[in-house]
């Protein structure tokens, strides 16, 4: 099972908004289970539980991990193919952001627009590593600061962006022959405080 997935085609994508569909998906990414068992963990009829399955797996959001003999029937075990799923904007390509649309590195919405580009990008890029069975070389840097004032966040972002862009001018080799472009996004915002999580729906 992989830690987290990116969800590009847009039938998967709404097979996997469904709230019960969501739900089973959450009790999969636990631990394998039959139809039999989680219609009894979510109150639905097990044929009822055993279509939505069908409909999973047929999207490649489930997979078939084992059966077990139970009495005359054979169980089918199943498992959610990640731990968690995140939806790609290029499942709504008509409407997905484009951040060269305009640029505005103090505009929330741009780094938004930014932010959607980086999940289909390095989406895709994983789908394309995994088919390949070839690894992909990526980095990300995560971490937090408490700025004392607007102005010292000011100072920082200016800081920030003469090291980066220093950086970027030090080893940018556009002629480099067999070199390889990469992607660079660096972003400042408030962080978000932790919400609960919602209980499920039954």
């Amino acid at each position: 099972m992989l830690d987290v997935t990116v969800i590009e085609d847009p039938e998967a994508a709404a097979v996997s908004l469904d709230p019960v569909r969501a739900r089973l998906l959450a009790e999969l990414a636990g631990a394998p289970a039959s139809a039999a068992m989680l219609a009894g963990r979510i109150g639905l009829p097990r044929q009822k539980v055993n279509y939505h399955l069908k409909t999973l797996e047929r999207h490649g959001l489930v997979e078939l991990a084992g059966e077990r003999r139970k009495g005359n029937v054979t169980e089918r075990l199943m498992r959610a193919t990640a731990a968690s799923y995140v939806i790609s904007p290029a499942a709504l390509p008509a409407v997905q952001p484009d951040p060269d649309r305009f640029r505005d590195q103090l505009s929330a919405r741009w780094l938004l627009a930014l932010g959607a580009r980086l999940v289909r990008d390095v989406g895709m890029l994983v789908s394309g590593a995994d088919k390949a069975r070839k690894r992909l070389a990526t980095y990300a840097l995560d971490g937090e600061v408490r700025f004392a004032s607007a102005a010292d966040r000011a100072a920082f972002v200016q800081e920030l962006t003469a090291g980066v862009s220093a950086l970027i001018r030090k080893y940018d080799a556009p002629d480099a022959e067999g070199g390889r472009d990469h992607r660079i996004v660096v972003a400042v915002h408030p962080t978000v405080k932790d919400r609960p999580t919602p209980e499920l729906e039954q």
